[in-house]
């Protein structure tokens, strides 16, 4: 069960293994049952490149969500958790923030996160985050290919997002991947 309300129509995944991290998009924008976009970038680098962030919702909200995150990383030094832990409470407790329905996949060198507007932030025991609607696909092959095969964590990611791909229809090919 993911954190929070349920957020379609977009897969994100993050894969920390062998001592690297990758995360990765796939660029389906739809509206109800329609594509309107194939290669919008749901993941990016912040602070200075240390950390790589990927979003599940609406454009508008993702685009909200990362100026403030952005904006924690640096009042607390690149501190992820903390950074992280205090987006969750003013994504909570905000009038304007809590109406934002989306969650985030952010990761570092040293911490892999999602964080919903219900207030959770979560580390998962495995280092394997998959959000949006395509995310639990992804994450079973990640953990698949995590375990049984020789592959880094950026070729895991771009074969579990096919896989997803072929599974979730609010998912397609067109994947952003971003490494640290």
């Amino acid at each position: 069960m993911m954190p929070g309300r349920p957020v379609h129509a977009t897969t994100i995944l993050g894969v920390r293994h062998r001592g690297h991290v990758a995360m990765g998009g796939d660029g389906q924008v739809s509206m109800g049952n329609t594509i309107v976009k194939a290669e919008a970038k749901k993941v990016r680098k912040l602070h200075h490149d240390k950390v790589v962030v990927g979003f599940a919702g609406t454009a508008a909200d993702a685009f909200t969500l990362f100026a403030r995150f952005e904006a924690k990383l640096e009042e607390y030094r690149g501190n992820l958790p903390r950074a992280a832990v205090e987006l969750a409470k003013d994504w909570r407790t905000d009038r304007v923030l809590r109406r934002l329905e989306a969650l985030l996949a952010i990761a570092d060198s040293d911490h892999s996160l999602i964080v919903s507007g219900t207030g959770e932030v979560i580390e998962p025991d495995d280092g394997l985050i998959g959000i949006g609607s395509g995310g639990p696909f992804a994450l079973a092959a990640a953990r698949a290919l995590c375990g049984h095969s020789d592959l880094d964590a950026k070729a895991i990611v771009v074969e579990a997002m096919r896989i997803a791909a072929g599974i979730c229809v609010f998912t397609n090919e067109h994947v952003t991947i971003e490494a640290l």
